[in-house]
């Protein structure tokens, strides 16, 4: 994704130029579709919309040196909390709060039925908790580097760096514990590149 074209978007944006804001959508939206895929399931193009509404409402705050995407992302994740504190209520869980997405039990996917590693690295990313899970699908998903993740987040970047490093461990460890399948299990953890490019090919596409 081209940063400075974003920018120059957003700048004209930012000046009342609406067609400008359209283009700047139209290049993320399936980006966003995927951030909450695994995430929300069937209401995910419901979610997206609230992204993008809660963008529009904030684009004079928008700071270009943060980068939009960066911003968006930050905005999406906001989004999928609020959606998750709405549903824990309305399911009467009051035990604090949503650790993992297999918490609240979205819609799993299946459209990946053809490829076990690609089946097995959804099932373990929603069973980590939610932060590590969208750190890890920044990183991987969407190839944004840790700065960027930092930006969206508004943590440190050293940070960032020590949560990929766990959230890929515990990744790695849920796994481990899906399947009985040594060679399934190496073969998911080792490719978890090639299979998170497969991801991001079909979601959204």
């Amino acid at each position: 994704m081209d940063r400075d074209d974003d920018l120059e978007l957003l700048k004209a944006w930012q000046g009342g130029d609406d067609v400008a804001g359209e283009r700047l959508f139209r290049r993320h939206y399936r980006a966003v579709l995927r951030f909450f895929h695994n995430k929300a399931g069937p209401q995910a193009p419901d979610l997206v919309q609230r992204t993008f509404l809660g963008c529009l409402e904030a684009r004079a705050r928008i700071r270009g040196e943060t980068g939009f995407r960066a911003f968006l992302f930050g905005v999406a994740r906001n989004v999928l909390y609020d959606h998750y504190r709405i549903a824990r209520r309305d399911r009467d869980h009051d035990g604090g709060e949503v650790v993992s997405v297999e918490d609240l039990r979205p819609t799993p996917t299946s459209i990946f039925a053809a490829a076990r590693e690609v089946e097995l690295l959804l099932r373990g990313l929603r069973r980590i908790p939610i932060e590590g899970q969208i750190i890890l699908e920044m990183y991987y998903w969407e190839g944004m580097r840790a700065r960027e993740i930092a930006d969206a987040l508004e943590i440190p970047e050293n940070t960032v760096r020590t949560k990929i490093r766990r959230a890929r461990l515990r990744l790695e460890e849920v796994i481990a514990e899906l399947t009985t399948s040594p060679d399934l299990r190496q073969s998911t953890i080792e490719g978890i590149e090639t299979w998170a490019g497969r991801i991001r090919d079909v979601i959204g596409s």
